[in-house]
């Protein structure tokens, strides 16, 4: 009497669940921004200084690595310093920090730098205590 050995037929099945589990995350398409929320969480202590790329309301670009934080930089600096500092730390944490009132261009201008520089992903910075969605209406 013949019977079918069914075992094998399980472990490729088991295979090709986890071979499906790792791609799928990754056939997203789009940019990846990490959105601001009102109970976000804070950063892990653990993991290395952020670089923090801040915008001010008139939209002058700042870059928290160098002598002078509180100097503005020029697009093309701030495409090299962040390159320096993610070729040294690829792990780092790269974050936006902008002004409530500062133009959208500006910080869609500044993420473009950040990804020219090789930041794979890019947060936002928010100030949880001072969210009221309904204040600005």
């Amino acid at each position: 009497m013949a019977e079918i050995n069914v075992v094998p037929y399980i472990d490729v099945m088991l295979v090709l669940l986890i071979i499906f589990m790792v791609t799928a995350p990754l056939l997203t398409q789009g940019v990846e921004v990490d959105l601001p929320k009102a109970d976000a969480e804070p950063l892990d202590q653990e993991s290395s200084e952020p670089l923090v790329l801040s915008i001010d309301s008139g939209g002058l670009f700042y870059l928290n690595v160098g002598d002078s934080e509180d100097a503005p930089l020029e697009p093309q600096d701030i495409v090299a310093l962040a390159a320096a500092v993610l070729k040294v730390k690829p792990a780092t944490p790269v974050l936006v920090k902008a002004d409530k009132n500062v133009n959208h261009g500006s910080v869609v201008t500044g993420m473009v730098l950040l990804q020219k520089a090789g930041a794979p992903k890019v947060g936002f910075l928010t100030d949880p205590a001072q969210f009221d969605p309904l204040a600005d209406q």
